[in-house]
């Protein structure tokens, strides 16, 4: 499926990781997520709902993202994934890409993260 809808760069600080200063001071975690679903009807028809809210897709992403503390980035994106899927029934797949650029890395980098993929009905 070619047609998507998506977020950008979405900012959100939280207190997931492994190390007791990851939790108890939090950090910024950046999040791209991307759905995929038919936007044809949305498109011909000019009606929001036949198609999927962006701003609803971002408050949802949000919400899942800062429901509960994490140690794993990916647990974290999983449960962005799952949430989408769940309370849009019209997203076929989505994907979730979390970055955290202040990773307790002992090196110089731009960001470090992970990217996910999940269809519905498949995981």
């Amino acid at each position: 499926m070619s047609d998507r809808i998506f977020v950008r760069d979405l900012q959100v600080v939280a207190r997931h990781g492994l190390l007791p200063e990851e939790a108890a001071l939090g950090q910024r975690f950046a999040l791209d997520v991307t759905a995929h679903l038919d936007l044809r009807r949305a498109g011909d028809t000019d009606d929001l709902e036949k198609g999927v809210s962006y701003a609803e897709v971002t408050e949802a992403a949000l919400a899942a993202f800062t429901a509960r503390r994490w140690n794993l980035i990916e647990a974290a994106a999983e449960a962005v994934a799952n949430s989408l899927l769940e309370r849009f029934p019209r997203i076929e797949i989505v994907e979730v890409e979390v970055r955290k650029p202040g990773a307790p890395i002992d090196a110089i980098f731009a960001t470090v993260g992970v990217a996910i993929t999940r269809r519905r009905g498949r995981g």
